[in-house]
């Protein structure tokens, strides 16, 4: 045997030493941080639910890959995920402004997003521009947040998106941006159907479990290709029935 081939098989074998090293140092165990956000993710007792959250546990179970999980403050959720390791957030908009933040796995979910008005006022509107001049309340870190900023809207945040629907009473904020089913709940529980109604229906989006770039990209394309085969196998139309009792109320 040469010198050289020597040489290049000690380089092979160090090779696959580091390779490996870093299969063993792949990401066992996932964080995931979530909101309060029925029906996609809610607290059932002490257990975290939601057609969302069922859907991600399942995927994780079947990558046989571990994980903690938290309901926080969206902000807090969120910020989490894009700074902390090996952590994951859902159920969180892709964007075009997010798109290289987060390495993502989905879709788990969809919704429409609406801007609702006090039935008082009367307000129509044909389109988003025709919002241009109102002032608009919107939930603190949230995608229609990041999507009103970004087209130069007037916008009003909180850090409780409860507090929006009571502005709009008020008559603090002109509208309130919400997705239709979260808006639609918190209209319903708190008695404000008569006086808090839908405007605009004015974007439809997908939702991801969007993931700190720390997390391996195998381990992302394996969660993607194991989603996909639950929807072809069934299992997500199954999971999503479990929560038949949260309808989309009509616009």
């Amino acid at each position: 045997m040469t010198k050289k081939t020597r040489w290049i098989q000690s380089a092979l074998a160090a090779l696959a030493l580091l390779g490996s090293l870093a299969a063993q140092a792949t990401t066992t165990t996932l964080r995931l941080t979530t909101e309060v956000s029925p029906p996609f993710n809610m607290l059932e007792g002490e257990k975290i639910v939601g057609r969302a959250t069922d859907q991600v546990v399942e995927m994780l179970a079947r990558v046989k890959v571990g994980f903690t999980m938290e309901l926080l403050p969206w902000a807090r959720a969120y910020n989490m995920a894009l700074k902390e390791a090996d952590t994951c957030v859902f159920t969180t908009t892709r964007t075009p402004e997010r798109e290289a933040l987060f390495k993502w796995v989905g879709p788990v979910g969809a919704a429409e997003w609406i801007l609702y008005g006090s039935a008082e006022r009367g307000l129509k509107l044909q389109n988003i521009e025709e919002a241009r001049s109102l002032l608009i309340g919107t939930y603190n870190g949230d995608a229609r947040d990041e999507y009103f900023r970004s087209r130069g809207f007037r916008v009003e945040s909180v850090s409780d998106d409860l507090s929006n629907p009571r502005k709009l009473l008020l008559n603090r904020i002109d509208l309130w941006a919400a997705s239709l089913v979260r808006g639609a709940l918190l209209i319903s529980q708190n008695g404000w159907s008569e006086q808090i109604v839908p405007v605009l229906s004015f974007h439809k989006v997908d939702l991801y479990l969007a993931c700190n770039p720390s997390v391996p990209t195998p381990l992302i394309d394996k969660l993607n290709a194991t989603l996909q085969g639950m929807v072809r196998d069934g299992t997500t139309k199954t999971l999503e029935k479990k929560y038949a009792r949260w309808p989309l109320p009509p616009i």
